[in-house]
């Protein structure tokens, strides 16, 4: 088991925290613009980072023109970088600087990249821009005018020269980087794109960049791209507003992404030296090149390209001892964008790719008719607007929607009363079958104990109603030529938690199939919200928002006109095991990070900032609470339930989160043992400091 020290601390689970900086410069003041530099290397170390960036040409400032061929201003430069050198013995942190270095009568436009008072190596920019506003062949010569590969710098021989120098860390090897600068980003193929492929999962931008009308969008543009493409982390640091004004402004745009996700930016025009931070997660790069294997075939068809690089390999101190959560936030619902304005578009495509999927399969079959059992709940009030908004696009009458509720021994009169309220309101042929009868057959002829007034209520008891229900639902389809719609969520399928074959794991269209169950709570939400089928259905649709989630098959107190059964008592509260299946199929994660994770998420319940509803209980999860549930997880998901999964009916995928069908996403053996992800969850502390 680990630590608490170890567990609570992000360096352990595949992170490292990454700093850009922005430092006040002034224009070919070496001396000035060193010591803001290293009060900004200073505080990134004080927050734990293990890498901070630059600009360019920043220990002189980049405006300087001619001024880069005044000696005074590089023997400056490099009394400068000797001091950085000095400045980092004492930090763990790897530091990459901008300046001008002369290299056998050459001048060039470097990174310093340093560590512990060494310099690990020198980069040269590669492309440079002679373009409208940029001179700077005038004074630089480009990096391939060189024609050496290791020069002495500060009194130390041997350093790595050259524009294909890739950095790796020898004790987290995951964590590789690659500098370019500025204008190498702007080409149609930057130097980063090989070396991502030569195994880099951090790119360092050095630029300068000066703001006009719009440009900071594209540089936005360019970097998400990038780190996209290249399936890595962007870090992207631009001159301040301390630079020259002679002609050109200068906004100080510094920038982190991973994998096209914007992790943190600096403000624009701020007047003075600024830090900006963020938590890369390295093994979810690691996985994202696992899974997309045209990167794998890049590499096999630029390995004589990425033949040329040369690897320095160095050790890492990093601050893996006592407690460091994430500061970057990880969303409680990731399948549920946090933005208002993007859940919004998320859920409304939601529902069209849905609406489209079920239209098509009527439109194949010929069928205008569809079953559907409306419990009540979530997944069938679900599944039934969407039939309702199928047949609306095929221009079909609501009322060939046959929808059935089918009580049983455990059915409540709130979600009984709920279903016959939803299915008036949406305009369905609505029909009532009482269950029981059936089932006290079928127990009869099993001999239950039940039949015997012994209130034995197993697995036997619930699934003959279970059971019970999709038998009647395929015959109501035989007889009225029309199709079953499974109400079942990916959740479920997840978790093993629906009855197999004739039970609701079974239908003719699982609609429902590639949503979880918190996603359903949010659509349903937006549904009544945008009044989608007007004031009462949305009233109609709150009220069963507010319902506790039951499979109802299990007889309570009487009268007391709720569910007897809480599912998420049994199998666990679904805003948590949805956060594990996340992250589990998108990532591949080990359970220990998932469990990291879900603390950093749901150790406070003040974190945050979704809108206070039923889906958003604002709940707090210790995590003991939390390794108890990933512990019900691994084991449901893992041991017991893929066999339910390879057979689930044909259902739309929807989200990048992934479905678990065997034909369109998820793949695997029915017989295969939890205990690889069982013992590594052994390894989660039972309980925080």
């Amino acid at each position: 088991m680990q630590t608490s020290t170890e567990f609570f601390n992000l360096y352990s689970h595949g992170f490292v925290r990454v700093a850009t900086g922005v430092p006040d410069v002034r224009v070919a003041d070496p001396q000035f613009n060193v010591a803001a530099t290293i009060a900004l290397m200073q505080q990134a170390a004080e927050q734990k980072a293990c890498l901070a960036l630059f600009p360019e040409l920043g220990l002189t400032a980049y405006s300087c023109d001619d001024l880069f061929h005044q000696q005074a201003l590089l023997d400056g430069a490099l009394d400068a970088l000797q001091q950085v050198l000095t400045a980092s013995e004492t930090l763990d942190l790897i530091t990459v600087v901008g300046l001008p270095l002369q290299v056998d009568h050459l001048l060039f436009n470097c990174a310093a990249v340093i560590y512990h008072g060494r310099i690990l190596g020198v980069v040269p920019k590669t492309f440079l821009p002679n373009y409208r506003e940029f001179y700077e062949l005038r004074q630089f010569a480009p990096a391939d005018a060189a024609h050496r590969n290791s020069i002495a710098l500060c009194g130390q021989d041997g350093i790595p020269f050259g524009e294909k120098l890739l950095f790796r860390v020898q004790n987290k090897p995951q964590l590789s980087f690659f500098v370019e600068i500025c204008e190498d980003l702007w080409t149609p193929i930057p130097p980063s794109s090989q070396a991502a492929l030569a195994g880099a999962t951090l790119l360092l931008n050095l630029s300068a960049s000066n703001i006009t009308i719009g440009k900071q969008e594209y540089r936005r543009n360019l970097a998400a791209n990038q780190s996209a493409r290249c399936l890595t982390a962007y870090l992207y640091s631009a001159a301040g507003t301390g630079e020259s004004t002679t002609d050109l402004a200068w906004d100080g745009h510094a920038m982190i992404y991973e994998n096209g996700t914007l992790l943190a930016e600096s403000e624009r025009f701020y007047d003075g030296s600024q830090l900006v931070f963020a938590d890369i997660d390295l093994d979810r790069l690691a996985q994202e090149r696992i899974r997309q294997n045209s990167f794998a075939q890049s590499v096999q068809h630029f390995r004589e390209e990425i033949r040329q690089f040369r690897e320095i390999s160095f050790p890492v101190s990093f601050a893996d001892s006592g407690r460091l959560l994430c500061q970057r936030q990880y969303d409680r619902f990731p399948y549920v964008p946090s933005d208002p304005a993007r859940r919004d578009d998320h859920c409304s495509e939601i529902f069209h790719i849905q609406t489209q999927g079920l239209v098509k399969r009527l439109k194949h079959t010929g069928i205008q008719k569809i079953v559907i059992g409306v419990s009540g709940g979530l997944d069938s009030t679900h599944a039934l607007i969407v039939a309702a908004r199928a047949m609306d696009t095929l221009r079909l009458p609501r009322q060939q929607i046959l929808a059935y509720t089918l009580p049983g021994f455990a059915t409540s009169t709130h979600t009984l009363a709920n279903a016959q309220a939803l299915m008036q309101t949406i305009g369905c042929t609505a029909h009532e079958i009482d269950i029981r009868p059936s089932c006290e057959q079928m127990l009869r002829d099993l001999d239950h104990p039940f039949i015997h007034g012994e209130p034995k209520y197993d697995v036997t008891f619930e699934n003959v109603q279970a059971g019970e229900r999709t038998n009647h639902l395929f015959r109501f389809a035989n007889h009225h030529h029309a199709l079953v719609l499974g109400t079942g969520d990916l959740s479920e399928l997840a978790l093993g938690w629906c009855t197999y074959g004739v039970g609701d794991q079974m239908s003719h269209y699982a609609i429902n199939a590639s949503i979880p169950k918190t996603l359903i709570q949010f659509l349903i939400r937006w549904i009544a919200d945008t009044q989608q089928f007007g004031s009462d259905a949305s009233q109609i649709l709150h009220a069963i928002l507010n319902t506790e989630i039951s499979p109802e098959l299990i007889p309570g107190a009487a009268d007391s006109g709720q569910p007897a059964q809480r599912t998420e008592a049994v199998i666990g509260p679904y805003e948590l095991q949805d956060f594990n299946l996340y992250y589990t199929t998108r990532f591949g994660y080990l359970p220990t990070k998932i469990a990291f994770l879900a603390f950093c998420s749901w150790h406070d319940r003040t974190l945050g900032c979704w809108p206070d509803t039923p889906e958003n209980k604002r709940n707090q999860y210790s995590i003991g609470e939390i390794k108890h549930w990933l512990q019900v997880f691994a084991y449901r998901f893992f041991q017991i339930s893929q066999f339910k999964r390879s057979c689930i009916p044909n259902s739309p995928k929807v989200g990048s989160g992934g479905s678990l069908s065997p034909r369109g996403d998820y793949r695997a053996p029915s017989d295969s043992e939890a205990t690889v992800w069982l013992d590594c969850i052994k390894r989660i502390p039972d309980a925080a400091e």
